[in-house]
C-alpha cells in the first residue's frame, strides 16, 4: 500500500499523475490519498501533521509525501527513511523530522536513482513516486545509506505551540499532542481564551473551545460556527499555554 501526503490540493493534474506513475512502476498496488491540502509549502507544518497520522499507517506500507518548495535544487537530499516499519519517501527538508523523533528511524538513505526523465520542478511524479512504487514491490531500496540527520533538521520542538493546519469547517490543528497538555486549562491565541471540552456538543452554539481531535493533537473550534472566521486564525498563529 501507498499513501500520498500532499500540498498539491484537489485541483489540476498532479495527484493523477501522480497515480500514473505509481500504477506504470508497481501495477495494482493500493494507492490511499491520506492528505492533499496540506498548507502549501510548508514542510514544518506537515512534519507535525504527518507525526499525528503515522500510527494508522499500517506496517509495511510507504509514505509518499511530498510538499517540496525546493524542488530541483540543492537545498534537500531526496530520501527514504525506514522508521517503526514503515517507509517514508520524500524530500529531507524536515518533512519527516518530527516522525524520526517521535518513531527513532532504524536507517535513512539518500536516493541516488534517477529516471530516464526528471522535471526540474515535479520530483513527486519522476522520483519520489516510482521509488514509493518500487518499495511498495519489494524491491532494495535504490540509495545509499546516511546519516539521520538528512531528513531534516533536528532542532524542531517534538511539540509545536502554533496552528499548523485549518479545515473545510475553519478548526485549526495545532501541533501540539494533546497528551502534553493540561486538560483542565484555557489557551490563548489571538487574544481569544478558549476553554477546554471533550466534543463540540458540551459548549454552546457560537462558543470557541480546544479538545484533543481524533489525530491527538489540540484543535481549537467553533461549535456550529467557524473557528478560522469568528477568532481570525490563520496558519502560524501562536498559542499560548
Amino acid at each position: 500500500m501507498i499513501l500520498m501526503f500532499t500540498d498539491f490540493g484537489l485541483g489540476g493534474p498532479y495527484l493523477g499523475q501522480m497515480r500514473l506513475s505509481i500504477e506504470r512502476h508497481a501495477p495494482g498496488i493500493p494507492v490511499v490519498d491520506l492528505m492533499s491540502d496540506l498548507t502549501p509549502l510548508n514542510p514544518r507544518a506537515a512534519a507535525y501533521l504527518l507525526a499525528s497520522l503515522s500510527a494508522e499507517i499500517p506496517p509495511g506500507a510507504v509514505l509518499l509525501a511530498v510538499v517540496d518548495p525546493g524542488v530541483g535544487t540543492e537545498s534537500r537530499q531526496p530520501v527514504v527513511m525506514r522508521a517503526a516499519d514503515r517507509w517514508y519517501v520524500g524530500p529531507g527538508n524536515g518533512l519527516f523530522s518530527i516522525v524520526a523523533q517521535q518513531y527513532p528511524p532504524s536507517q535513512v538513505w539518500e536516493i541516488s536513482w534517477r529516471p530516464s526523465r526528471l522535471s526540474d520542478s515535479f520530483h513527486g511524479r519522476d522520483l519520489f513516486a516510482p521509488v514509493a512504487a518500487m518499495l511498495a514491490r519489494g524491491d532494495e531500496v535504490p540509495g545509499e545509506p546516511v546519516d539521520a540527520a538528512s531528513v531534516g533538521p533536528q532542532d524542531w520542538p517534538d511539540d509545536l505551540a502554533e496552528i499548523i493546519y485549518l479545515d473545510e469547517f475553519g478548526n485549526a490543528m495545532t501541533g501540539m499532542r494533546a497528551s502534553t497538555v493540561d486538560a483542565g486549562k484555557p489557551l490563548q491565541v489571538r487574544g481569544h481564551t478558549v476553554s477546554p471540552a471533550r466534543t463540540f456538543g458540551e459548549v454552546a452554539p457560537g462558543e470557541g473551545f480546544w479538545y484533543a481531535n481524533s489525530c491527538g493533537l489540540v484543535e481549537i473550534a467553533v461549535n456550529r460556527g467557524n473557528a478560522r472566521e469568528q477568532l481570525g486564525l490563520q496558519v502560524g498563529d501562536a498559542v499560548h499555554l
